[in-house]
């Protein structure tokens, strides 16, 4: 099987299964345990390296929203690369 985490508590669920070699990519936040920072990155912030605000995220976040869009980035060669059987995933909470 190949698995793709959207979620970094997921990616830590693989490991803790031993599946790390069926793992072939995750979240630009997954960082534990160290070795899931080896794997292939198919998910990335929509802010990039940037410090904005909390209020200035909140509105963009609305903004992305509310015209229908993510609020991440999914790399479509990464994740076409992984081939993937299994996506780890959740729905964006509501706040």
């Amino acid at each position: 099987m190949r698995i793709c985490s959207f979620l970094p508590s997921a990616t830590e669920i693989v490991y803790a299964l031993g599946l790390q070699d069926q793992l072939y990519g995750v979240t630009f936040e997954c960082d534990y345990p160290p070795a899931a920072r080896t794997k292939p990155i198919v998910v990335r912030s929509i802010f990039g390296e940037t410090h904005l605000s909390s209020g200035d995220i909140s509105q963009i976040i609305g903004q992305r929203l509310q015209e229908g869009l993510g609020i991440y980035d999914i790399d479509q060669t990464v994740l076409q690369e992984a081939v993937p059987d299994l996506l780890l995933t959740q729905a964006i909470c509501e706040v």
